[in-house]
Formats: C-alpha cells, structure tokens, sequence
C-alpha cells in the first residue's frame, strides 16, 4: 500500500525513481504549479525561483503569451511530431529568427534540429567538425561543461561527471581557459604555443569549443581579449570555432548572444536551453554554409523538430527580441545583482567571499563548497531557489528569469543576503 498522505510527499520520487535524481534532493518539496519567478509546491508555499530551469527559463514561468500561442496551434490541429519534414511551424520560426536575430547581426548561418537537447547540439557540432576538417581532437578548456552524454561529456572538465562515463573518454585536449592561472596570465599564448610546436603532443585539432561565461564550471568569465585570441587561433590554424551558447545565450548576458560583446564570428553556435521560450525541448545548431558538408540523413534524431516548442520559440521572439528592451533590462539588472552581491561579500570580508559573472548570469564564490550547501540549503528554507556550482560545488549560481519584476528580485536578494549571514 502507499504510505498515508503519499500524494503530497516525495515517497514516490524516493521509492519509485532512479537514484540519480538530483535536485529534488536539494528541493525537498513537491512543486505543483509556476507564474513569472515565483513556484508553488503542493501546501500552497511559495518560492522565489532564481534558478530558471539551470537557464531554461529565461523569460520564467508560463508566459501567458507563448501559453496562448501553443493553445492556438494545438487546437488548430497542428502537427507535433514531424521528424525532420518541412512543416509551416519550422518555416515560420527559421524565418523569424533569421529576420530577428541574425540579418540585423549581420550573420549568416544554416539551421540544423539535432534533438531535443544542448548535448545534442553538441555531438552534432563535433561530429560536423570533424567531418569537415577530417581530424579527430576538439579542444576544450578547465572547468569547461558541454553534457554528460559521451562525446559531448569527453569535452566536459569536471570529474565528478566523467567518473560516471564507464569508459575512457577520448578526442579532447583541455588547454586553460582565461584566468585559470590567474588574472596577470594570458593563456591564450600557451595554448598558442601548443598548436605552432610539432613536438607539443597534440595533434592539430578540428575545432575549439568554448563557453564565453562558464556557467556549471563556476561563473568563470572570459575577456574579450581572450576571446579574440582564440577565435585568431583557430584562425591562424585552420581550426574551426565552435561557441557553446546553451546556457549563456538567448538573452542571459544581455545581447542574444553571449559573444556578441567580443565581436566574434564563430563557425558554429549551439543553442538550446531558453530557446522554446517556455521550457519546452528544443536545440539548435547555427552553422556557416560553407561548413555544412553533412550528406542527407547522415546525423539524424527523432525528436529533432518539436513543433510545439518552435511555436514558442517564435513568440518568445516575437515579444521580447523586436527591440533592446529586454537586452537594456538585463544589463541594468545584472548591474543590480551584481552590486547586490558586492556588498554581501563585503559584509562578510573574513570569509573572503567574490563576486564573478555577466548580465543576469552571477555567482558568489564562497570558497568551499560545505558554506555554499548551507547558503543554499538556508535560502531554500526562506523560500529562494538557487543552486551551486564550480568544481567544488563551491559557487552560489544566481540565474533570475530575464523578466523578474524589481521587487520579486529584492526580495530574493534579501533573502539570500540573510541566508550568507547566517551561514558565515
């Protein structure tokens, strides 16, 4: 028999689901509904979300207007599943995000649906990499986080992921991504060195995938310098430049996307994440046309074209991307967080705490990851979802939707303002 009041209990999610769950481990409530930055769990409580789906949901919770423009289309009878096929809901979105995001950029880039997933976007970016430029390793840097499934999970950094592979993971080099060794070291020049010496030990790679803001990685950022540098690289090499927007993208630094600040022009960008607009499934791969050497059918998927979420996707650029007012937003408030998160820091000056991000995408470095569990685990009971990450798990990850209102977002503050008082 199921134990008495299960239904309002996580019994079944401890009795019935894999041990691999992880965050209703670190949320031990039941979460039944959701509206903007706030979540409801099954007593009626509610939570200030500033963890957005780990960057899902950009815009939060349930925009009533994707809500209304999904309404219409399942209810007009059209189609979900599609494989690959030409449907109305693709063309329109494909031409809507070339009108919106790329032709005022100035870019040109094909489409390709790998799957309902950023890792998925990843294999497909490096299996085209290595089709194109017939060789083999990707590098990759420090603290870098491209998936777990297995050749995006060879381009993951952190071991705690990689321990769980079962084999050896192979086809990536990690060089150190900016400020590994330092603020004073540009280690660019290393990984320069590297690729310019015969006798390095590493084979001239395919391509170089990067995060501009490492997001599980730590909130590490990268300089515009830095990457200009790389891109030159993979330039001077005749290497590819893959850019990994998954979390860093649609809108979480300010600009569309992440590397827009550094002028790059990459040869593929991987998108995923807030790309549905409403957390629906949904990636993909932007690649330059001269880089899409794929024979017909060659990398397939089942789930590649979820119509559903490519009607949200177009509303979501429909509301928010017609204009910079959703861009202006987050700076402003990126300013906000990060001042906020300034003076926590100074107020608990002998735990030597830090501030790192950009835009709406911060982290509070607590320098051990037994403080940054009792921060979270304090802000939880206070009613503010947030996580950790790094490679010590040592970093309290701030990811607010792009659309919290002010008040909503000080209330957060505060609350995790009094959880890092508590716990220090």
């Amino acid at each position: 028999m199921l134990q008495e009041n299960a239904s309002n209990s996580l019994f079944a999610f401890e009795t019935l689901e894999s041990n691999v769950r992880a965050y209703s481990r670190t949320f031990p409530v039941v979460f039944r509904k959701a509206t903007g930055a706030i979540l409801e769990d099954e007593n009626g409580s509610e939570f200030i979300d500033f963890l957005s789906g780990a960057g899902v949901l950009n815009y939060g919770h349930n925009d009533s207007d994707f809500l209304n423009d999904a309404k219409k289309y399942l209810e007009s009878g059209g189609i979900i599943h599609a494989l690959d096929m030409a449907t109305s809901a693709k063309r329109e979105f494909m031409e809507y995000f070339d009108a919106t995001i790329l032709r005022p950029r100035d870019m040109t880039y094909k489409f390709q649906f790998p799957g309902p997933t950023g890792a998925n976007a990843v294999e497909a970016a490096i299996k085209l990499a290595r089709k194109a430029t017939g060789r083999q390793t990707i590098i990759s840097f420090t603290n870098g986080y491209h998936g777990v499934s297995l050749g995006a999970l060879a381009l993951t950094g952190n071991r705690y992921y990689r321990d769980a592979a079962g084999l050896p993971l192979v086809g990536a080099v990690f060089m150190p991504y900016d400020g590994y060794w330092g603020a004073d070291h540009d280690t660019s020049k290393y990984l320069d060195r590297v690729l310019a010496d015969a006798s390095s030990g590493v084979d001239l790679p395919a391509a170089i995938i990067v995060e501009t803001v490492q997001g599980e990685g730590g909130i590490n950022t990268a300089s515009r310098d830095w990457l200009q540098s790389i891109e030159r690289l993979c330039r001077k090499n005749d290497l590819l430049l893959i850019v990994d927007d998954i979390q860093a993208g649609c809108g979480r630094t300010g600009c569309f996307f992440s590397f827009e600040f550094a002028d790059l022009s990459p040869d593929m960008i991987v998108l995923s994440k807030s790309l549905s607009g409403c957390g629906l499934p949904l990636s993909l791969l932007l690649l330059k046309p001269e880089t899409d050497v794929w024979q017909p059918g060659e990398h397939s998927g089942t789930f590649r074209g979820n119509n559903l979420a490519l009607v949200t996707g177009t509303a979501a650029l429909r509301k928010y991307w017609t204009n910079e007012r959703l861009s202006d937003g987050v700076v402003e408030t990126g300013h906000i967080l990060s001042e906020r998160l300034q003076q926590v820091a100074q107020n608990s000056a002998d735990h030597n705490l830090s501030v790192r991000g950009r835009g709406m995408m911060v982290g509070l470095d607590c320098n051990t990851g037994k403080l940054a569990e009792k921060i979270v685990r304090r802000a939880f009971e206070n009613g503010l979802v947030l996580e950790r990450c790094g490679a010590e798990d040592h970093v309290v990850k701030l990811l607010p939707p792009l659309t919290i209102d002010g008040e909503t977002l000080q209330r957060g503050l505060d609350i995790l303002e009094r959880s890092v008082h508590a716990s220090v």
